[in-house]
């Protein structure tokens, strides 16, 4: 990546675990993130592996952590990687790990969020991916409404 004077930088490696956290109803569970200086954006529960840890750890513990639900997400349904500046303005490549986890219902519980979520995560709402493909506000990951549906549990 290069910067505004043409100076190449350097991006920082982030494994990531990210959660496909679909209702009974279909809906998929997003947070709002609000940030000083960037459009508002939706994204899917997870966030960065801690060092030592597996993706499929830091995906229980991420799950945990943003909804109060406790419980294997089961293998990766999905893998991305992608470029972008985190919410504290660090350039990354994110090697994100996705796992699907379905649930009947949940009452989601925001109290294990640390102090940066709890700025900037504003709300989190269940979204149909009709809704999903129509909301105004950005959701990422971009894919999220092709990733349900290539995730989606098949009847044997």
């Amino acid at each position: 990546m290069r910067t505004g004077d043409g100076t190449a930088q350097t991006r920082a490696e982030r494994p990531a675990a990210r959660i496909l956290l679909v209702d009974g109803r279909g809906r998929a569970l997003l947070f709002r993130y609000v940030v000083p200086g960037r459009a508002p954006f939706w994204v899917t529960p997870g966030g960065a592996v801690d060092p030592g840890e597996g993706f499929a750890a830091a995906a229980r513990r991420e799950l945990m952590e943003e909804t109060g639900l406790d419980r294997d997400c089961g293998g990766e349904v999905a893998r991305r990687l992608v470029e972008f500046v985190t919410v504290e303005d660090v350039p990354v490549i994110a090697d994100e790990r996705y796992f699907r986890v379905d649930v009947d219902a949940h009452d989601v519980r925001c109290d294990g969020h640390t102090e940066l979520e709890q700025r900037l995560m504003r709300e989190w709402r269940w979204f149909t991916p009709a809704e999903i493909a129509a909301h105004p506000e950005a959701i990422f990951p971009v894919d999220l409404v092709a990733m349900l549906a290539a995730t989606e549990p098949r009847d044997a």
